[in-house]
């Protein structure tokens, strides 16, 4: 059964690991009542694509994911003949004997289809199986496929020359990401509930750390917040994401660090940011800095 109202939203996402806010149960809600996408942008590591995973546990639906990338294109996307079993067939009714041969009909139907994930969830959409369709990072995607894509979530249908029209009534969830690294068009954004999905206050993100590692010393998890909100704040070419909390509170474990000191805080960095220079900008503002007692 679907949530109905957005405290159950909040309650249901929390059932499944997931902490959120209001503004983002909102949206949620709102998607799943109206049969609308729902659209998630902001930065990486702020629990987009978690959303979609969360979604699949709430509704029971299987969860399909297109991982966008430059150059996908609509097979990679949509569907692709299995030519390997087409040419068994052909040799299969070459060897009946003969006078056999293959007509058009008998290699060109359902059958020797591979469906992608679009037609997938348009499939199992169709036949009541409520999946949920998570369209990750669609702005790694060109343009091209965005305007191929804007077809397909307005209709929730595909056709298919040789086969026919496949089309959902009830459309599946669906969700689209984007880390904003380039702009999508507005006419796909217009038939999107949408959401900027921001890093989580200090103490949404105490909550998440202990939802998800509730062994962490309340203490260390505080000062831990604390920290990643200050690096955010910094001047850095990719700020920490929640994702990078989870790991530096799993690397003090390991290392038996109850609280934060100006030569853990040096030792674990590399836990948290992946570039040279925001290291370096980290270390020059001084790490002593990220400490809060």
């Amino acid at each position: 059964m679907l949530p109905t109202a957005v405290d159950d939203v909040i309650a249901r996402m929390a059932d499944q690991g997931y902490v959120t806010d209001r503004g983002l149960a909102v949206a949620v809600l709102l998607s799943l009542e109206l049969g609308r996408p729902l659209f998630l942008e902001g930065e990486a590591g702020v629990g987009k694509t978690e959303v979609a995973k969360v979604l699949a546990s709430i509704t029971g639906g299987r969860l399909i994911r297109l991982q966008c990338y430059e150059g996908l294109d609509m097979n990679h996307a949509l569907y692709e003949w299995d030519y390997a079993r087409q040419m068994l067939a052909i040799r299969l009714i070459e060897a009946r004997g003969s006078g056999s041969e293959a007509s058009v009909a008998d290699i060109m139907s359902r059958e020797f289809l591979t469906p992608r994930p679009l037609l997938a969830a348009v499939e199992e959409a169709a036949a009541g199986l409520h999946p949920v369709l998570l369209i990750d990072e669609l702005d790694r995607a060109d343009e091209e496929f965005e305007a191929f894509l804007l077809e397909v979530l307005s209709d929730f249908q595909v056709t298919i020359p040789e086969v026919g029209t496949i089309k959902a009534d009830t459309p599946p969830v669906v969700v689209v990401t984007s880390n904003r690294t380039r702009e999508i068009h507005d006419a796909l954004k217009r038939r999107c509930i949408y959401h900027w999905l921001d890093y989580p206050t200090v103490e949404r993100e105490l909550q998440i750390l202990r939802l998800k590692q509730p062994d962490v010393d309340e203490r260390l998890g505080r000062q831990l917040a604390l920290a990643m909100a200050d690096m955010r704040s910094f001047d850095l070419f990719k700020p920490p994401g929640v994702a990078e909390t989870l790991d530096w509170s799993a690397a003090l474990k390991v290392l038996g660090a109850r609280t934060l000191t100006p030569d853990i805080v040096d030792e674990t960095l590399g836990v948290v940011l992946k570039y040279r220079e925001d290291l370096e900008e980290v270390r020059r503002i001084g790490v002593d800095s990220l400490i809060h007692q």
